[in-house]
């Protein structure tokens, strides 16, 4: 006969718990890790986007805020949460963004949902897609990527995720610049955050453990300022809120995912926190304290950016990534 799986109490009352927090001690029902959650976010919200008493605008319009929303379990709680803790105020406007990279069973089915998700808290929901910004489809991307990784050395290798992140953030650039943007919130959790600096840090490039949101208090000439005010929070604590909180979310995988170093890193990061509970802390953690001390070792430090030369989009290069695979893909078209 199978043992009875025993239910933990919550820490905070005697119901069930829904979570384990291993680097805390803390369980959490669905109730109490809500306001977990939320605190949390607040608290970082609070931080990285320091609003006025009024935050009009001169011209009198709310302060407006693109809020990248995907269809999963992260940017649903951060379009939920932000709603929560500033979507009444007049001065704000919230904005639900999506980039639509045309992959077929995913992005589809995923918009249903952040659309769904949106118009049930009253926020405006846009989209743009990768056809507009003139990339293609993704599909279509990644059944032209050997062709160019044969005809160009600086290609060869490279992963879906290589061009779907570039064209990615290009397109919420252009997503920002067509809302109006004066800020962009990202649903990145503790677990991304942590597998970003890991991922720099083993590349020894510091500058993009630097450069990593939140911008807010460090601009960079150019670009939105992004937010990330689920920073604080485990992936698993966000989706059990997801669910217990019945959000519309998908659960689908990227079929073009695997293989990618970001799947490395995870499973990295993963094994890092079950030996150590913390260690997704101490990396966020320490990946603060490298900020602090190389922005008081250069004072006086601009970020350093140049404008493309074919599309103005900033870069650290002449010609940026994204015109640079726009062009490969027009030569194997």
């Amino acid at each position: 006969m199978d043992e009875a799986i025993e239910v933990q109490p919550c820490s905070r009352c005697r119901s069930p718990a829904l979570v384990h927090q291993e680097y805390s001690g803390q369980h959490l029902c669905g109730k109490h890790l809500a306001q977990s959650v939320r605190k949390r976010t607040s608290k970082e919200l609070r931080s990285q986007l320091e609003l006025p008493k009024d935050a009009s605008r001169e011209d009198g319009t709310p302060f407006r805020v693109l809020v990248a929303v995907s269809g999963g379990k992260d940017s649903a709680v951060l379009l939920s949460m932000m709603a929560d803790i500033i979507g009444r105020r007049r001065d704000v406007e919230l904005i639900a963004g999506c980039v639509d990279e045309g992959i077929d069973g995913y992005r589809a089915p995923s918009m249903v949902f952040a659309r769904e998700l949106a118009e049930s808290l009253g926020v405006r929901f846009e989209t743009l897609s990768y056809e507009e910004m003139g990339y293609g489809r993704m599909d279509e991307v990644v059944k032209v990527m050997p062709q160019i990784g044969e005809r160009h050395v600086e290609a060869n290798g490279l992963m879906p995720c290589s061009y779907c992140g570039v064209f990615r953030r290009q397109s919420l650039n252009a997503l920002a610049e067509k809302v109006d943007a004066d800020v962009m919130a990202l649903g990145h959790n503790l677990d991304d955050m942590a597998q970003s600096v890991l991922m720099n840090l083993q590349k020894g490039e510091i500058d993009r453990s630097v450069r990593l949101a939140p911008h807010t208090k460090a601009p960079i000439d150019g670009i939105v300022p992004r937010i990330v005010p689920l920073r604080w929070v485990p992936e698993q604590e966000i989706h059990a809120h997801a669910l217990h909180a019945g959000l519309p979310i998908h659960h689908g995988e990227c079929p073009h995912a695997p293989g990618a170093m970001r799947q490395q890193s995870r499973s990295v990061v993963a094994n890092l926190e079950s030996m150590t509970p913390g260690a997704r802390h101490g990396l966020l953690h320490s990946l603060d304290q490298i900020r602090e001390l190389h922005r008081e070792a250069n004072p006086d430090a601009k970020q350093e950016v140049n404008n493309c030369a074919r599309c103005g989009e900033i870069t650290s290069r002449e010609v940026c990534q994204s015109c640079t695979m726009r062009e490969w893909l027009a030569e194997s078209s």
